[in-house]
């Protein structure tokens, strides 16, 4: 009988044990159901009393669409709400770091309606992550630079507002807790590199040449020149620097040209490389820079192409007391990702060097010049674009006669 009892007893207490874990949970569940509430009161979608299944503030499934089919607006369950987008969480503003290369885009802009742009893949990517916030104006979004077709960048900045649980998104972010952060004008400087093959330029004339770019001046004559939005072509360019980039092929040495300044007119950069290069084939000299900067002497641009687009990177962008974050399993992915592209592509680049060993070469002409200088037009020589002031005043015409 006392065996049985003190049985008994302890059935007893494992019992009184499972019921106080209940109790526990269910007053957990209760605390859980009290903070969505909450979260559920202050959710505006659907709102509406003709639609009843906009009842739940959770993003529709039907995001996943998307992939498939880009360019329809898909509708959520909640009226009023844009897939991906979460209107009612929290919000602060952040700053992104991106990299990307440039090829295969159609420059970082959405505007031109081109796709795909960088901009573009950018915003797809935080819509299927669920970190926007409102619209695209109401995010108040920055971009630091805005390159062309086929430009690449490591160092790009875009500001925005996104959810504020942003640390596990794994992403480069600035919290600005001032929020007065934006990525286009709070950049205090930004870095471009222009890569380049060496052959036979002549390197001395070209650094001759370029260290007179530094300083402020008037880059109206090295951009393309946009009078309708743009006034003030003054730029101020605090380095400028030509180095080898230790790197060659069998035939030939890769050089850099990097660029440091403030900021930077529509289409500088490649302007002002495509007059260097010139120099360096000896076709102009490095004094042509002093009458191009000469605004009073050379008012309207000489006409001439631009360098080529896929050698540019947009480096960095430079910020006053920001330091990006990153976590480290991120960065070990995106490294071994990279690392796995350059091998790649080396094993590609030997694949052309075997295809070249198989070929011969033909003899050399000797009555043959070694190279056929084409035929030059000086730039002081050749046809201009209108100067500002005749694209302004035909602008304003224009301007007029639509009203």
């Amino acid at each position: 009988m006392a065996a049985a009892a003190a049985g008994g007893d302890g059935e007893a207490a494992v019992m009184r044990a499972e019921v106080a874990a209940l109790r526990l949970r269910v007053q957990e569940l209760e605390r859980e159901n009290q903070r969505l509430g909450k979260i559920a009161s202050r959710c505006t979608c659907g709102s509406s009393k003709d639609d009843s299944a906009a009842s739940s503030p959770v993003v529709s499934e039907s995001f996943s669409s998307s992939k498939q089919e880009p360019q329809k607006n898909v509708k959520s369950h909640c009226r009023g709400c844009q897939v991906g987008v979460v209107s009612h969480c929290p919000k602060q503003l952040i700053a992104l770091k991106i990299m990307y290369f440039g090829q295969r885009f159609y420059g970082f802009a959405s505007e031109a309606h081109t796709e795909p742009t960088v901009e573009s893949e950018i915003f797809k990517a935080l819509e299927r992550a669920k970190l926007l916030v409102g619209s695209r104006k109401e995010s108040c979004y920055s971009r630091c630079g805005r390159t062309d077709k086929g430009v690449s960048a490591t160092g790009q900045v875009i500001s925005l507002f996104l959810r504020s649980n942003i640390k596990d998104a794994k992403l480069d972010v600035l919290d600005n807790k001032s929020g007065d952060f934006l990525a286009r004008f709070s950049c205090l400087g930004r870095e471009y590199k222009y890569l380049f093959w060496k052959g036979d330029l002549n390197i001395s004339e070209m650094q001759k040449a370029a260290l007179k770019f530094i300083g402020e001046h008037d880059y109206r004559n090295f951009c393309k020149m946009d009078a309708a939005n743009v006034s003030n072509y003054r730029r101020h360019i605090t380095d400028f620097n030509i180095s080898a980039y230790d790197q060659r092929s069998n035939y030939d040495e890769l050089w850099a040209i990097t660029i440091k300044g403030s900021a930077f007119l529509w289409h500088q950069v490649r302007c002002m490389v495509a007059v260097l290069f010139l120099i360096g084939q000896g076709l102009e000299s490095p004094c042509i820079v002093d009458s191009l900067l000469d605004i009073t002497k050379t008012p309207r641009k000489p006409q001439y192409k631009m360098a080529s687009e896929i050698p540019l990177i947009l480096r960095s962008c430079l910020f006053d007391e920001v330091n990006f974050m990153c976590s480290s399993e991120a960065s070990q992915a995106l490294i071994e990702h990279l690392k796995d592209e350059y091998h790649q592509y080396m094993l590609q680049a030997a694949i052309f060097c075997e295809a070249l060993s198989c070929l011969c070469s033909p003899e050399p002409d000797p009555f043959e010049p070694r190279h056929k200088k084409r035929n030059h037009i000086p730039l002081m020589s050749r046809q201009t674009e209108p100067s500002y002031e005749e694209r302004i005043a035909k602008v304003k015409t224009k301007s007029a006669g639509s009203v």
